[in-house]
């Protein structure tokens, strides 16, 4: 019961994990062809103390992959126009122009998911910090589209997938000939 107690107050210090340190290896599980894991400190988001061996920490993302994972986000439509009726975000639709032209979300703007590519970032979108809600027509190329935008470096990346899934209004270009 002691050790136990002992463990949880000492838990944030280095000289616990040094004194707790998995097996060493010695001759009887060396030979084994055991290995001790390296064991190192880290903090999560909460500052609560996480043991990390080195086969987790291969698992681990690197600090590029964790920012894509922070910079994608999928979203449902009605996050999306939750977040178009309170402001400050660019609604980019990636169809094709026709598709555009046929039926699209008011005050988006038409960046085709064909036109971007991870060497240069679209004129359309010069600010990598501006909120982007990235829609296609069923969600296929609007998630291509958000890959390469990451791999670009914008930072706030939201697709909320497709048109066909989108319940509000939408404008057309298109003139009825009747």
């Amino acid at each position: 019961m002691k050790r136990r107690l002992m463990i949880v107050m000492m838990a944030g210090s280095l000289s616990f994990l040094a004194a707790c340190s998995p097996q060493k290896n010695t001759a009887s599980n060396a030979g084994a062809g055991e290995k001790s894991p390296a064991v190192t400190m880290a903090e999560t988001p909460a500052d609560t103390p996480t043991v990390t061996t080195a086969d987790t920490a291969a698992e681990s993302p690197t600090a590029q992959e964790q920012s894509s994972e922070e910079a994608y986000h999928k979203i449902t439509a009605e996050e999306a126009k939750k977040m178009m009726d309170e402001g400050g975000v660019t609604i980019v639709d990636v169809r094709t122009s026709e598709e555009y032209r046929e039926a699209h979300i008011p005050d988006s703007i038409l960046v085709p998911n064909e036109s971007i590519t991870t060497d240069q970032e679209p004129e359309e979108l010069p600010d990598k910090d501006a909120i982007l809600l990235i829609h296609c027509r069923t969600g296929i190329r609007s998630k291509q589209a958000s890959d390469k935008l990451v791999e670009l470096g914008y930072k706030h990346v939201y697709d909320f997938g497709g048109i066909v899934d989108w319940p509000y209004e939408t404008v057309s270009e298109v003139v009825g000939s009747t």
